[in-house]
């Protein structure tokens, strides 16, 4: 730009970002006059909600993070796990529970595993959902201690109306269950800045310009639905908050009575559960030490240059599981103050009809460093069990793992600990076909890695063991017999049985 004097390019740019300003906030009112009733009084606090997020997204300039400032966190500042399991339980656990409420992040679709609808509803094991095992799980504490935990979900508008519908069916299981819904907030065109919806409905072609703006919406839209007051009131004071499709995300006794043993003034009002990085996670969030406080650094923070360094196992050691606990009372007093601070991630998405959009979304664990007392407890690897591909489907669905009372815990038979390395290949993506290759799920014991391409189907009671690598070419078909052992073989080329 020539002839803008030294110092008139940022007022400059000034001057844009609040032209910007002003016509998104424009735009979002020609976008409420086309709703009505609840409707508009709904939108108009989600709106309020993305004028913030956007004010917020005009400031911000490059990577939100200085990196000769990243430290790694003080020593106490991330404690192991067996140091807080190593202090006694009281005789009365109710108490504890009594403060407790759950919080499962439920907005996201079965999309990745080819099922449409809430992912929560997927069969995972005996027939039982990601919603059922969590019910069952908290129905056992409260019929074990005779206290009141409830169960409250964060639907998104991609998932309320189909979870509602199954609510129904736990009428008449010991645990209250409440919902809330996480903001929709308008895409927007990547080049002009602004909404691609041209109406307030949801419809036609307007069906893919919202979006349900990440996981950190949680902190608003509990506040704003009512029910964080009246948790608050029924004498609740932390929220344990996973993603439902954790299934290693089960209360934990131990945490739970360091949160509620600490003295007053020092109560720990966030704890994020971290746990030991492998080669798998390398794109997990990390904590980190920034401005003397503990920060989540998650990869699309870091700059381009430092990549390869936040993905190092030996530099940042930890990653999020996403397990949080929080305080109720923090999170009234930050929204109400409006000091929930938390780093704004930009993802891009193409839509159907190829335009170029922009999302902006914030990470429930990025507000780590708005809580007083913040602390990181390395929790063993166990407590995070996500199922996000059928791969990992067969390991949960498979005799590594045994169930009780909702909970997963590794079979005891197991001589190691670690979880074998499962890859199965594009023939196994969507739950359905998956369903149809597996006569029944494989002895999986002493397996360590299983990679599976291409055509290939299961009989009955096949025992996997070691290293198994099967890979049927394009145009050939392989099928494991029933009752085949295979321990250490690469199994390629065609192998069909036929019954005669």
């Amino acid at each position: 730009l020539t002839g803008v004097p030294n110092g008139g390019m940022a007022q400059f740019q000034e001057v844009m970002r609040q032209q910007l300003e002003t016509s998104m906030h424009a735009e979002l009112e020609k976008l409420l006059d086309t709703a009505t009733g609840v409707d508009k009084e709904v939108s108009r606090k989600d709106f309020d909600g993305f004028k913030k997020l956007f004010h917020r997204f005009l400031q911000v300039k490059g990577p939100s993070v200085d990196w000769p400032k990243i430290h790694r966190p003080p020593e106490d500042s991330i404690q192991p796990y067996d140091k807080i399991a190593a202090r006694p339980l009281p005789d009365s656990l109710a108490d504890s529970l009594n403060k407790l409420v759950v919080v499962k992040l439920n907005g996201g679709l079965g999309t990745s595993m080819g099922c449409k609808g809430p992912k929560s509803l997927i069969s995972v094991r005996n027939e039982n959902t990601f919603l059922d095992l969590t019910v069952q799980q908290i129905e056992h504490l409260n019929k074990k201690y005779n206290t009141d935990v409830p169960l409250v979900l964060m639907n998104s508008f991609n998932t309320d109306e189909d979870t509602k519908k199954i609510l129904q069916k736990y009428t008449h299981h010991r645990v209250k269950i409440h919902t809330f819904n996480q903001s929709r907030y308008p895409r927007i065109n990547k080049e002009s800045l602004l909404p691609v919806a041209t109406d307030i409905g949801m419809t036609g072609e307007n069906a893919d310009v919202w979006y349900p703006p990440g996981h950190g919406d949680i902190y608003a839209s509990f506040y704003n639905s009512g029910l964080l007051d009246q948790l608050i009131t029924e004498g609740k004071e932390y929220i344990f908050v996973s993603n439902i499709d954790n299934l290693g995300a089960t209360v934990d006794l131990n945490i739970l009575h360091h949160l509620v043993s600490q003295p007053n003034g020092k109560r720990c009002e966030f704890i994020m559960e971290v746990t030991d990085k492998t080669r798998a996670d390398v794109k997990g969030g990390t904590l980190i030490q920034y401005d003397n406080k503990l920060r989540l650094l998650e990869i699309a923070q870091v700059p381009k240059a430092h990549v390869d360094e936040f993905k190092s196992v030996t530099k940042f050691k930890i990653f999020n599981t996403n397990n949080l606990w929080i305080s109720l009372g923090a999170i009234k007093r930050l929204q109400e103050q409006n000091a929930m601070d938390m780093e704004i991630i930009v993802n891009p998405k193409t839509l159907d009809g190829g335009q170029n959009v922009i999302q902006l979304e914030t990470a429930v664990g990025a507000a780590i460093k708005s809580f007083d007392n913040a602390l990181g407890i390395n929790v063993p690897r166990s407590r995070f069990l996500p199922v996000k591909t059928v791969s990992d489907l067969l390991l949960v669905m498979s005799n590594l793992y045994s169930l009780e009372a909702g909970s997963l815990t590794m079979s005891q038979k197991r001589e190691f600990p670690t979880t074998p390395h499962v890859k199965l290949g594009s023939s196994f993506t969507k739950v359905q076909e998956y369903q149809t290759r597996f006569e029944s799920i494989p002895d999986m014991l002493e397996l360590d890695h299983l990679t599976v391409s291409g055509d290939v189907t299961f009989g009955k009671q096949v025992s996997l063991k070691g290293t198994v690598i099967i890979i049927a070419n394009h145009g050939d078909r392989i099928d494991i017999p029933a009752g085949t052992i295979l321990e250490n073989k690469i199994v390629s080329g065609n192998l069909r049985i036929l019954d005669h």
